[in-house]
Formats: structure tokens, C-alpha cells, sequence
């Protein structure tokens, strides 16, 4: 019997792992184009079978350079072909992809990217600088790999002070070719429960004692969870994938696997257009007209980028079909304005824990049936739908009582299911207790704001006897965080002091740009002591209305 076979009589026990759907669009799609706009500049036009040569080389690049099984392997880069490729070259040797999210701060990086262990880091030239500023405190690291070739390599400036060495990414390549061993190359066996990939989240709540980064959770995605979740994306009720698809991957990698297309898309034999660093209205533009898009998702932020830049210049989508969306709530203008366009709008929701995807706004046949007006179709639209399969959802009270299904009761959400994390990266407990998980975060523009890591942070304001922070509604970001203060009593309530914590807060070394508050509400005391109630500061600030975000 082979390593993978079942008993007389079963089924064949075949591994769930991400390089097969690599090895299947390689084989079965080898012609079918990945696009690519560099983030040198110039438009790049690659195939899967490229995609599947370049992976296996990049595989024994690595190989060459110590990384073994269970090794991690840090990436700080936009959506490129290359990166794309590292992806496949990593995680099929059993290393694992720990993406690094160039918008967060410098410290946030440095411990993320201290706490996973990152052996290597490749990155985008554009991007270096970053990490010549905080490699001297990463010990592990081995060495810094530029996503690009000879003639790219950014000067010698940009890695000032860099303690390891700089490597080329195309010469390795290069090099791993005149080696010789590519012929002979094969995967290696993995079980499907192996780690292939490593995420933290920064919208996790944790001991609201601890050290503002010690909020930072990594989340380990293995084989089987990436490949059970591209396999619902690929679904009717989510993306609607196929062969004929051409998707355009709006969604950085660094933000849970681009929502699963860099496993979906080669999964079906999907058309592949990746934007690089370039997510302005004008170019994502420029390549839907251009290589007709179909298929493509994103928070709402992009999708508003896109519709001023076409309003401004009187421009249509002539083939989008469908966009998802996601990381925040979309406007109902928005809904209104790309599905008069023709496109199809589906709300998704979701977060790092789950792979991400978590629930599908698509209507139903019931709701289709029921002949629906346009307002209630739009009405529908703006909610997230039901889970699918590999997600099973419930909400509770404060008390942790279950509270009904009812699109009316609000409370803390609990998730469970194949796809979804069961314990973080180092963590010594389980993140789920009897089947139950609750988080406590802001959303906004696609961002996890941590609402315990900002308290942390102004709580260290001498001024500041209390401090809580929640997510308040807004049209472009889905959410901004607003900052409730209760003073110290000797202290005056004032518009001065809101400036001095603004202030405070905006250069906070534990607080990335986006998460800053735009304002604080300033109040004589929280009336639920000792324990702050989220629920109930969220009703007595709905109607809020913030001065303009100063992103």
C-alpha cells in the first residue's frame, strides 16, 4: 500500500495541497495567461505552465539557501507574478508564506515578523528601505531576497545598514536552473494538515494588559484549509469561477491570501490579472478595459477610487460581470452605481481567522421568487448574507446568550468550522472555549484596527483615567475608530485636550497611520462599570457623525 491509501474497498486518500491545483492548471490549463503589471513598470504576460516551471525553481532556489520543512518565509511585496510564484515555490517544499503588511508600523513588522520566525524575507525593491530599517533586530533572519532581476536591484543606499546579505531573486532563479536538478524536481509528500501559510491579524482582541504588539496574532493556515476555502470560492454563490473567468486580483496577498484567488484562480484555469502596487482608479481601470476583466473583489475604498475616476471621465465597464466585496460595508450608492453598470454585486464577509471568507450575500432562490422591488433587492444586497458550508456562525449577548437570526439583534459573533483558526501561532490556549470565539475589532478600509491596542495605547496619557474605542459607520472606510476618554476629574474637558490626545495618538509608535483616531468623544464616566460594554457604547454613539478622516 502507498503512503496515502486507504483500506480494500475506500476511496483513494489523496492529500489536499495547494500545489495540486498548481499542477492541474500547469497540465490541463498550461496556455491560459497570468497578466501582470510590474512593479518595475512594464506589463508582463506569463502562462501556468510558466508559473508552474518558475515555482519549482524558486522551490530549489530556497532549497539552496537552508530553507527546509516547517521554515518560514517572510514576504513584503505586492501582487506580482513573482510573488505569486515564491508562494507556490515556498509552501510546495513545505515552507511556510508569512506575508508581512508594508501599511503597518515599523515596530508592528519587526515583532511579526520576530514572532513568526521568518527565515528569509523576499521583497519588492520598492519596499526595501522598510526592511533595512528594522532587519538589525530580527536574529533569525538569514538573508533579504529583492523581487526583481539584475538590472532593478535597487542601489546599495536603500539596504544602508542591512546585516545580511542582499540577494537577487531572477539570478537565483538563474543559478537553480544551471543546476541541473530541475528535471528530476518533484513535490514533496506533505500531509494536508502541514503549514503552508502564516498571517497575523491586528483585530484581535487579547490581554488588554499585555504589550500593545502582544495583540498581534498569527494565524498558521494549512494546506487543507487554503484548498477547502478556495473550493467555496470558486462557488456559484461566492465568486462563480470558471475557465472562462478573467479575475483581476485586486487584493494585496498580504491580506489573507488575496480572499483565497491565488488558490481558486489556478484551481479552475482562471485568467489571471495582477495589478502589482498600482490600485488607483486609473489603472484598475486600465486593466479591466484592457484585458477585459470579469471576475474581481475588493474593499470598498477601491471600488469608490474606481467610480470617481470613471465618473470623471464619463468611462463604463463593458465586461465586468460580478464584484465582491468585502472588509467593510459597502454604501448603498456604491451597490447603485456599479449595478447600473450591469455588474453584479455580491457582500461577502470575512476575516483572517477564516481564510477569510465567511459568509455570501447572494440572494436566494425564495428571496429571487418573491419578486423583489428594487430597494429591497439593494436592501438585501447591503447585508452579508448567510455562512457557507465550512463556516458555521452564531451570535451571542454580552453574557454569551444566543440571540436569534433575526437581521435585528446585535451581539459578538462566534464562528467554527474546517477553515477557521482553532489556535494561534504560539499561542499556549485554544482560540475557541466549548465551541465559542468572539472578537472585538474595527474595520476600516480593509484594515483590522485593534480596538484594545489603541486603548492600550491612550490609556498611557496621564491625563486619561478611562479610555474605550469603537467602530463608527462611515462612507468610504466601512468604519472609523472613535475614541471615548473619561478625563482624569482635575482634568478639563476641552477641545484642547481632544487636540493633545489626537495628537498623542497620531504619533503613538504602537499605532500604524490608519488606525489614528479622527476624533474623541469626551465623557464624565462610562455608566457599565467595571466592565466596559461595547454593545452599549456602540448604541449611544450610532448616530455620531466624525469630522473628515485625515487618511
Amino acid at each position: 500500500m502507498s503512503e496515502y491509501s486507504n483500506p480494500p474497498g475506500s476511496m483513494q486518500s489523496w492529500p489536499l495541497l495547494v500545489t495540486h491545483a498548481l499542477d492541474y492548471a500547469a497540465r490541463w490549463h498550461k496556455d491560459q495567461e497570468i497578466v501582470c503589471k510590474t512593479v518595475e513598470g512594464p506589463i508582463t504576460i506569463n502562462t501556468y505552465a510558466d508559473l508552474n516551471l518558475r515555482a519549482k525553481l524558486c522551490a530549489l532556489a530556497l532549497q539552496q539557501l537552508g530553507i527546509k520543512q516547517g521554515d518560514v518565509v517572510g514576504t513584503l511585496a505586492w501582487n506580482t507574478t513573482r510573488h505569486l510564484e515564491a508562494w507556490y515555490g515556498t509552501m510546495g517544499i513545505g515552507g511556510i508564506t508569512h506575508t508581512l503588511n508594508p501599511r503597518l508600523s515599523d515596530s508592528d513588522i519587526s515583532y511579526i515578523a520576530n514572532h513568526g520566525e521568518d527565515r528569509l524575507i523576499l521583497v519588492d525593491g520598492a519596499l526595501l528601505p522598510l526592511v533595512a530599517r528594522i532587519a538589525k533586530d530580527l536574529p533569525l533572519l538569514q538573508a533579504v531576497v529583492v523581487l526583481t532581476d539584475r538590472q532593478h536591484m535597487p542601489a546599495h543606499s536603500a539596504a544602508a545598514g542591512l546585516p545580511v546579505p542582499l540577494l537577487c531573486y531572477e539570478q537565483l532563479l538563474d543559478e537553480a536552473a544551471e543546476g541541473g536538478a530541475l528535471g528530476t524536481f518533484r513535490w514533496p509528500g506533505l500531509h494536508e494538515d502541514s503549514p503552508a501559510g502564516l498571517c497575523y491579524t491586528s483585530g484581535t482582541t487579547g490581554n488588554p494588559k499585555a504589550a500593545p504588539t502582544q495583540l498581534i496574532h498569527g494565524v498558521r493556515y494549512t494546506h487543507r484549509s487554503n484548498f477547502l476555502h478556495a473550493l467555496i470560492t470558486t462557488a456559484p454563490d461566492a465568486l462563480a469561477l470558471s475557465a472562462a473567468s478573467t479575475i483581476l486580483m485586486v487584493v494585496p496577498m498580504f491580506h489573507a491570501n488575496s480572499w483565497g484567488l491565488n488558490f481558486s484562480g489556478p484551481m479552475v484555469g482562471a485568467r489571471l490579472v495582477l495589478p502589482g502596487p498600482y490600485l488607483d482608479g486609473e489603472n484598475i481601470y486600465q486593466l479591466m478595459h484592457t484585458f477585459k476583466v470579469t471576475v474581481t473583489a475588493g474593499v470598498p475604498t477601491v471600488w469608490l477610487n474606481l467610480l470617481q475616476h470613471m465618473e470623471k471621465h464619463k468611462l463604463k465597464l463593458s465586461h465586468l460581470q460580478r464584484v465582491c466585496i468585502a472588509g467593510s460595508a459597502p454604501p448603498r450608492s456604491m451597490i447603485e452605481a456599479l449595478e447600473k453598470h450591469g455588474v453584479d454585486v455580491r457582500h461577502l464577509w470575512g476575516m483572517t481567522e477564516l481564510s477569510p471568507l465567511g459568509s455570501l450575500g447572494t440572494l436566494t432562490s425564495g428571496q429571487i421568487g418573491d419578486g423583489l422591488t428594487h430597494d429591497k433587492t439593494i436592501a438585501l444586497k447591503e447585508g452579508q448574507g448567510r455562512p457557507h458550508l465550512f463556516c458555521d456562525m452564531r451570535l451571542v449577548d454580552d453574557q454569551g446568550q444566543q440571540l436569534p437570526n433575526d437581521g435585528k439583534a446585535v451581539g459578538h459573533l462566534q464562528v467554527r468550522g474546517p477553515i477557521v483558526v482553532e489556535r494561534y501561532h504560539k499561542a499556549a490556549a485554544p482560540a475557541v472555549d466549548e465551541q465559542r470565539w468572539s472578537k472585538d475589532v474595527i474595520k476600516s478600509g480593509g484594515e483590522w484596527i485593534s480596538s484594545i491596542q489603541l486603548e492600550n495605547a491612550c490609556m498611557g496619557h496621564p491625563k486619561v483615567m478611562e479610555a474605550a474605542v469603537v467602530g463608527i459607520p462611515d462612507e468610504k472606510w466601512g468604519e472609523r475608530p472613535l475614541l471615548v476618554v473619561v478625563p482624569h476629574a482635575h482634568v478639563a474637558g476641552d477641545g484642547a485636550l481632544k487636540r493633545e490626545l489626537l495628537a498623542y495618538m497620531a504619533d503613538h509608535p504602537a499605532v500604524a497611520r490608519y488606525a489614528a483616531p479622527d476624533d474623541v468623544a469626551l465623557c464624565p464616566r462610562f455608566h457599565t462599570p467595571p466592565q466596559v460594554s461595547k454593545l452599549s457604547l456602540r448604541k449611544m454613539f450610532q448616530h455620531y457623525k466624525r469630522p473628515n478622516s485625515k487618511l
